[in-house]
Parts: C-alpha cells; structure tokens; sequence
C-alpha cells in the first residue's frame, strides 16, 4: 500500500480575471470549525439532477437554503457533514460527493483559485493550494509530495468524526481532477487515484472521472501524477494579478486570530502518516525553535505529544470505519511498531480494541 445514472465531469475553460479585476474575497481568515461553502455550492444543483427539492434537505442539516446563493457563504463544517449525510440517504448514491465535486471548477475555490489560475507553473499552483486552501475551507487539509519522479496530492479531512469525510473528500478530488485539467489541459489525467473508503459497488464513477484506476481502501485520498506535470507552464497567468493576489493572501493571513494549536492539528493531519512529524519536523516547517514551538503550545493549554494522540485517534477512527486496512497497517501508517502497540494505545483513547469499535460500526 501507498503511504504517504451520473452527471458527465466538466472540462472546465473557466474566464480568467484581468490585472483590473476587484479583489472580491474574504475579508478575514475562517475561525475553526467553519468552512466557506465554495464547491459544496454545488449540493443544490446535483440534488436537482436526481429530481429533488435541495432546500428541505438543507433546511434538515440546519442551514438556510439562501447561503447557497454566493459560494463564499461561511458555514459550520459539522452542518455540512450532515447535509451530505442527509443527500446520500436522499439520493440512494453512495458517490454524492464526488458528483459534487466534478460539478465544480478551480474559481469554486475564490481567491485561492483564482491565485492558481495566474501562477507560473501546475507546481507553483499546487503549492498555492497547499499554503492558502485554509483561507477557503479548514476542512480538508492538501499536501504536496514529490518523490522518484511522481507527485502526490494528498486530501485529509480535518476533525472529521461524524460529518461524513468520505464525501468530503470525494468532492475535494472530484473538483481537484478539474483543476489540474483546468491547468494542464483538458487531456489530463493522473496516473492513479487512491482513496481511504471500501470498496462500493458500482466503482465505475470513479473511473469515469478520473479516467484512471481507483485503487480503494488505501491509508490516504490522494492523486498520483508524474512530476514532469508540475513543470507546466500556465497559459494566460498574468503576473501582475499574481502580486495582488499574493499581497492580499499575505494581508489575510497577517490578521488570522486561529488559535495555534489549531494549525498544528492542521499540519499533523497531513503528516502524521509520514516519517516527517516530530516535534523538530513541525517546528521546522513553521520556521520556529523547537522551544518556541513548545512555549506557543503551552500557552493553549496542550501539549505537542498530546496533539498527535488526538489526530493518531482521528485518523484511526476514520480508517477503522470507512476502509477494510487491516490492523497491522493502520499501525503502520500511524508509526507503530507493531499492531499490539497501536492496540494498546486505542483502547486508552476510546475505552475499546480497534477490533471491537470497527465492528460495531459496520454493524450499525
């Protein structure tokens, strides 16, 4: 394993801003917990394709149908897990999130899209998602890795528990694939697609998108792609948006109130099933002394080995639930030794053996 009746997917030639263009975006950072509807505007339209009235289903989750006027609406994460819940149960379509995604194009993401339209390169675009996506959706949390000759783009659902990450995810690659064939042309195609989920019975939506092997019931959703791909060029960047975007980004971010612990979580989602998560590792990528990580952490009242047991649990939780990985690779992908360790340590976390909570799950 790699460690680190349906609507047709769009080819998307999306209008690209002028150097005149209003900056139209988000004034400040999102608070934890919240995502900007951005892609999910899409529920309203796939719902429609499958004969059904979104606004009930949205009114169920929660939410006023109205905020699914304007993709920059900010919603709480929680309440979207729910309407996806409610819109697999309402369409009897276990891959309703990924019809959402192919439904949505780069300029689904804002600002952060529109930043990728005008980079250099698909790398330098790419790298904008992984350092901006969080403006957008502290959802779903991207990484880039290039190894050998292939790249990897990697999707993880941050606090996910309960709020249907399976179609979060879907959606996020669903739109994902569009992007790069936004970038690359609309020949594109990843080499293969895994995906952290069983299995279902009908895997051939999958293919249709991606035109390329799914390979489920993997430790990660991630798009493998040669990284010759990142050397690409983009057709009609403009670097002078390019500029005010990045300044606008940077103004952004300089007045972000999340809490620190919060992008710590963020970061340890995405690398917690990599050999690169110490507290050394992420003090580095923060550009920070270890000590200076440690003093910041202590202030929110947590520590740094207390952070990675929650995500550890987070990430265990969802793989127990939603793939047939067997024990010994779950512990694997966590950094365990061996399955009796990460045994131990699960029952601790939840009072039960991964075994047990697994099959109670899929039981119920």
């Amino acid at each position: 394993m790699t460690k680190h009746i349906v609507p047709p997917s769009a080819n998307i030639s999306p209008e690209t801003p002028t150097p005149t263009t209003t900056l139209a975006g988000p004034k400040r950072t999102l608070s934890p917990g919240y995502i900007h509807l951005g892609i999910s505007k899409e529920i309203a339209p796939a719902l429609r394709e499958f004969g059904l009235d979104p606004d009930p289903l949205i009114r169920a989750a929660g939410l006023d149908p109205s905020l699914f006027d304007d993709g920059m609406s900010v919603i709480p994460f929680a309440a979207l897990g729910r309407l996806y819940t409610l819109c697999v149960a309402g369409t009897n379509c276990s891959h309703f999130g990924l019809l959402v995604g192919q439904r949505a194009t780069i300029l689904s993401l804002g600002m952060v899209g529109r930043l990728m339209l005008h980079s250099d390169t698909v790398g330098d675009a790419l790298r904008a998602l992984v350092a901006n996506l969080s403006l957008q959706d502290r959802a779903v949390v991207p990484s880039l890795i290039v190894s050998d000759g292939t790249a990897l783009l990697t999707f993880a659902t941050y606090q996910a528990a309960g709020t249907s990450a399976e179609q979060i995810r879907d959606a996020a690659l669903g739109v994902t694939i569009n992007i790069v064939r936004t970038l690359c042309g609309s020949t594109w195609n990843p080499v293969e697609v895994l995906l952290p989920k069983a299995a279902p019975a009908d895997a051939a939506a999958y293919r249709r998108h991606f035109r390329a092997p799914a390979r489920f019931n993997q430790e990660t959703a991630t798009l493998v792609f040669p990284a010759r791909d990142l050397e690409q060029r983009i057709t009609g960047a403009d670097p002078m948006m390019r500029a005010l975007l990045e300044e606008h980004i940077q103004q952004m971010k300089a007045r972000a109130g999340s809490e620190f612990s919060d992008d710590i979580r963020r970061l340890l989602r995405t690398r917690l099933t990599s050999n690169h998560c110490s507290a050394d590792d992420i003090a580095e990528v923060l550009a920070m002394h270890r000590r200076t990580l440690s003093r910041r952490l202590k202030g929110t009242g947590m520590g740094y080995r207390a952070l990675t047991n929650e995500i550890r649990f987070e990430i265990a939780r969802q793989l127990l639930e939603e793939t047939d990985v067997s024990l010994s690779h779950i512990a694997a992908a966590l950094a365990y030794s061996e399955a009796s360790a990460f045994t131990r340590a699960f029952r601790r976390w939840s009072g039960e053996t991964p075994s047990t909570w697994r099959a109670e799950r899929h039981a119920a």
